[in-house]
């Protein structure tokens, strides 16, 4: 009997330790909060897919070899207004056809040529290089004069087209602003030269040769290429060249393809649509 009421002792002292052991919940160690979901990155392939306008691929002959260029058609009854959108320095990427789409969406033929065409072997279009650093590096392989020559194939389709009214303007972005800059004083015929974030020429005869208005689209943390502006100006000026520039405050380089995205941060967000906004007023 003796053994069995220590027994039960010990028990008793037992239990109540495991109890005593027991880490209380406290204040300072509150409970794990659920993280929201990070946003996808936004599949401009699945929106091109999605559009209802009708989209094709031309073929040009420039430079000894196919120029592939992406071409978009507004739903309108009339004949419309065409514009030349040049790529960035990435290539004719999912961003630069959709952008191209949007900007039908607005009544515009856009004609988006992948200056990467056929650029090297094996390479047929922006989407055969293995990364778009490897793209990048392609970009910077291209020649100027070759680039003018192939813009001159695309602009002379353009103006030929039964749809279009015969009006070509150009918008670029990157490296292709700064072609579109370049080109402008290549081709006196374009009617506007939208610029986002390019550099222009730095060669002041050239700039002379300008006809059509230039049109500057510029982050504001996109210290870089503003650092270029002023200087810009004062050629401009002296040409009796039209350039007008806007800075969109907070907006850093690229701001067109990063505003787009799902997960654009709040000034590049807005910055793409403010300029959205100006490029249509531009393009009347």
């Amino acid at each position: 009997m003796k053994k069995l009421n220590i027994l039960l002792l010990l028990t008793v002292v037992t239990l109540a330790a495991c109890k005593t052991d027991k880490k209380p919940e406290t204040a300072s160690e509150p409970l794990a909060e659920a993280q929201p979901e990070a946003e996808q990155p936004t599949d401009f392939n699945a929106l091109l897919d999605a559009s209802p306008r009708h989209q094709e691929w031309v073929t040009l002959e420039s430079n000894g070899r196919e120029l592939y260029t992406f071409v978009v058609y507004p739903e309108k009854a009339d004949k419309a207004k065409t514009v030349i959108a040049i790529h960035e320095n990435r290539g004719l990427n999912d961003w630069a056809r959709y952008f191209a789409d949007q900007l039908a969406a607005k009544g515009y033929i856009v004609l988006a040529p992948d200056l990467l065409s056929n650029a090297a072997d094996g390479i047929k279009k922006t989407t055969d290089y293995k990364n778009s650093d490897a793209a990048r590096d392609g970009i910077y392989e291209l020649k100027p004069d070759a680039v003018t020559q192939d813009l001159d194939a695309v602009f002379t389709y353009a103006q030929k087209m039964d749809a279009a009214t015969g009006e070509v303007a150009v918008v670029g972005f990157c490296w292709g602003g700064s072609q579109t800059f370049r080109y402008a004083t290549n081709n006196p015929d374009i009617t506007e030269a939208n610029v986002f974030y390019g550099t222009a020429p730095e060669d002041a005869e050239a700039i002379k040769k300008i006809k059509a208005p230039v049109y500057g689209y510029y982050g504001g943390d996109d210290n870089r290429v503003n650092s270029t502006i002023a200087k810009t100006d004062s050629i401009m000026k002296k040409a009796g060249v039209i350039y007008e520039t806007v800075i969109y405050e907070g907006a850093g380089h690229a701001f067109m393809r990063r505003g787009a995205e799902a997960d654009s941060d709040a000034a590049n967000k807005k910055a793409h649509d403010a300029a959205w906004v100006r490029l249509l007023d531009k393009l009347k």
